[in-house]
């Protein structure tokens, strides 16, 4: 029997959109129960949101992101690979030239630290196989590129 897994944001903006497109504030809370943690995320500053605020795109990002490290340490982990450190410098590109405009493509740059004596091509293959059961990756049209650098700590 499967299990269905569900989650829920909640969103809340107010404001007046009645002065037009330029004037209405962009601002707005999310909150992402069961945790107390909550956002305060604008539109990108090119859709005269404020820069100073996270943005959905960012966290379109953020989210793939977080997802692949998250998959490629459990199967790590369970592998019996000891990783050390590992962080990402994610970029995402999204050209206004068509429509609709969406995200074109992702591409997360993971710097993994392993322990001496580690198999790189071994901590390779998990990285690819981290790739495939993202569950973010695999719930979206856009290509997400994967470069790691993987290092042995020392």
């Amino acid at each position: 029997m499967s299990h269905e897994h569900v989650y829920e944001t909640t969103l809340h903006w107010e404001g007046s959109t009645g002065a037009g497109y330029d004037a209405y504030d962009r601002a707005h809370e999310i909150a992402l129960p069961p945790s107390d943690d909550r956002l305060v995320a604008s539109a990108d500053q090119a859709f005269r949101g404020n820069p100073n605020r996270t943005n959905p795109e960012q966290l379109f990002l953020a989210a793939a992101s977080s997802c692949q490290m998250l998959s490629f340490l459990a199967i790590a982990a369970r592998s019996g690979i000891e990783v050390l450190a590992y962080e990402d410098r994610a970029t995402a590109v999204m050209p206004e030239g068509r429509r609709p405009v969406w995200i074109t493509a992702i591409t997360l740059r993971p710097r993994i630290v392993v322990a001496p004596g580690t198999d790189l091509g071994r901590v390779q293959r998990i990285v690819e196989k981290g790739h495939e059961e993202c569950y973010v990756a695999n719930s979206v049209r856009t290509e997400i590129t994967i470069e790691p650098v993987i290092e042995l700590a020392g």
